[in-house]
């Protein structure tokens, strides 16, 4: 007996809240994020190995590089007439030192793309993932602090592998290889003394650097919000002009800075501290081992040449030595930059495809609220039982006072929100069964508020088709009733229209989402407001247009100005978000009430204007 097909659960999966507000995700451990990193190296393995086979391998020559230099000192230090050439000691010596450079430089090939790669693809998985959040999340966030998570984590993806897999891993290997060659060619006193001067080091490193940590953090804190503050202000720059705050967007900006000051000015004091340390470590260490080898040549048992090994040694290793520090701090930032970044994926998606979602495809769809009640927060509900149905194809308008919740209506159609109760189906189907790609695509919109890409008039109505042609493009413009204005201008569809479309009036901008939503050809059309930013003329020169974009379509409309939607099929009065009027202009003009008071007030403010 085969199976009955099963409902989906309309329960999306539960992950772990994080504030959206707060800037700092759930404290990682920096084990945890090295966890969180190995699976997207995986794929470079090879690459890897390669990598550090080819340090390993320039180790193990460098290793070589003082033996050589204290063969050629022993060779040398002979009678004068007795001197020959050692030809062979002088080209190993510079051939050893050249492959040196060429294992390093190899290296560095090899691994580039893994580094690259690695960061390119989790920077990628934040910004898709940051696209896949509820509204609630962007509504609350601020752009200039999430993007410098995003520019620092990316960063840090490459710091933390350079640093810590291809240096700081073979310095170790250095040292131990060092440590070896000392005790098999002369004793444990060479050995014991670089053992000490290393546990020394590290101790004072690691110590110095966890306490130095908490005044990096700050300032990272305050780089980040003196960020969001100036992108903020840049972003508001006309509401900043018309009220002649430039004073104070300046001292807001200049409070940030000062924190950021502080917290750079500690970190760089403790810098020093760590960096003093460390010298002091190193110097005694090379003392100590330059005394004991002079010892050994004064009393005859070491030559010129042992000498000269031992300081090469030490020379070899102390560069390392000092960077090492740095490699640990440069580490412990990395990381503490990849715990923010990987913090943006632990962001909840508030609203998510079901298990065995199903794809909508649909032309005329039937659209209906069923007792749908919803709230931003649970503790002011801003619909209150809403029922209406839009008939295929049939169009359907609410109108009403700001606040009354008309708006809410579009954004749970298109999903930004799951409803609290109740439903929302299309052709009879919970909107939540369907996929969000394929919900949003049977979607088009022209909102209140357009806010265009920093880019030309040409990508910007492209944009709601990508794949569309030039001759689409012109043919949605030309609806809109926007192409002969843009074939008038200098540059024409090539027109840069500015950060959120400023270049462009408000009316301008409205056209162009209109042309755009037309080109997507939905299922669906939402106008919210959509003529709002017109004046009388033009929304009659557009109005005739949309009614006849309209036909075929399922339409919402949204709107203040009544004169928009008078040939609506149906016309709902919101009020306090809840339906307290319904049907057509003119039998809700017969009902004397709150429509027809809102109907009377505009015909007399469009009187006083005229």
């Amino acid at each position: 007996m085969p199976e009955s097909p099963q409902t989906p659960s309309l329960t999306p999966p539960i992950a772990e809240t994080v504030d959206p507000v707060s800037h700092m995700p759930g404290a990682r451990s920096d084990f945890a994020v090295v966890t969180e990193l190995l699976p997207w190296l995986r794929p470079f393995t090879g690459r890897i190995v390669l990598a550090l086979f080819l340090i390993f391998a320039a180790k193990l020559v460098n290793l070589y590089v003082p033996l050589a230099l204290k063969q050629l000192v022993d060779r040398l230090n002979i009678a004068p007439g007795l001197r020959l050439l050692p030809l062979t000691l002088l080209l190993s010596y510079g051939s050893s030192r050249v492959a040196v450079t060429l294992f390093t430089e190899l290296r560095q090939i090899v691994s580039a793309r893994v580094m690259a790669r690695a960061s390119r693809e989790i920077t990628l998985r934040v910004f898709r993932h940051l696209h896949g959040l509820s509204l609630k999340f962007h509504l609350a966030r601020r752009t200039g602090g999430v993007a410098r998570d995003i520019e620092r984590g990316g960063a840090a993806i490459a710091d933390l592998l350079d640093w810590s897999l291809y240096s700081i891993i073979p310095t170790g290997l250095e040292v131990l290889l060092v440590t070896v060659v000392l005790v098999w060619a002369y004793d444990w006193g060479f050995a014991l003394i670089t053992l000490v001067t290393l546990v020394a080091y590290a101790v004072w490193t690691i110590a110095i650097t966890e306490w130095r940590t908490q005044f990096y953090r700050a300032a990272l804190e305050a780089n980040t919000y003196a960020n969001e503050r100036a992108v903020d202000s840049l972003l508001n720059y006309e509401t900043v002009k018309y009220f002649n705050n430039e004073a104070h967007e300046a001292r807001r900006y200049d409070d940030n800075l000062r924190h950021l000051e502080n917290a750079q000015v500690k970190a760089t004091t403790t810098l020093a501290v760590l960096n003093l340390g460390q010298t002091a470590v190193v110097a005694v260490g090379v003392t100590a081992m330059m005394w004991r080898a002079a010892l050994g040549v004064v009393a005859g048992r070491l030559t010129i040449g042992d000498l000269v090994l031992v300081n090469a040694y030490l020379l070899q290793l102390s560069a390392p030595l000092f960077l090492l520090g740095m490699m640990y701090r440069e580490v412990k930032q990395a990381l503490t930059n990849m715990e923010r970044l990987f913090g943006l994926l632990d962001e909840r998606q508030d609203v998510a495809d079901v298990i065995e979602a199903r794809v909508l495809s649909a032309t005329q769809p039937r659209v209906c609220f069923e007792n749908v009640h919803f709230g931003y927060d649970t503790r002011r509900e801003i619909l209150r039982g809403i029922s209406f149905e839009i008939p295929p194809g049939g169009t359907v308008a609410v109108v009403g006072h700001s606040g009354a919740g008309k708006s809410t209506l579009a954004r749970l159609l298109y999903r930004f929100y799951d409803v609290t109760s109740g439903r929302i189906t299309i052709d009879g189907v919970d909107l939540r069964t369907f996929t969000q790609a394929s919900l949003r695509g049977a979607i088009a919109i022209v909102p209140q508020d357009t806010v265009l890409f920093n880019d030309n008039i040409f990508y910007n109505i492209q944009y709601g088709r990508p794949q569309a042609d030039r001759e689409a493009v012109e043919a949605a413009a030309s609806a809109a009733h926007i192409h002969e204005f843009i074939r008038g201008l200098p540059d024409g569809y090539a027109t840069e229209v500015g950060e959120r479309g400023l270049k462009l009036s408000g009316g301008e901008k409205q056209r162009v989402a209109i042309a755009r939503a037309l080109l997507k050809n939905p299922a669906i059309l939402i106008f919210d407001e959509a003529t709002s930013a017109l004046d009388s003329k033009s929304e009659k020169a557009i109005q005739t247009e949309l009614e006849r974009i309209q036909e075929g379509h399922t339409t919402l409309i949204i709107a203040h100005r009544l004169s928009s939607v008078m040939n609506a099929d149906r016309i709902l009065v919101m009020d306090d978000g809840a339906v307290v009027e319904s049907g057509a202009h003119g039998a809700l003009l017969a009902q004397e009430g709150l429509y027809a008071q809102m109907w009377l007030l505009q015909q007399q403010e469009a009187e006083a204007s005229s």
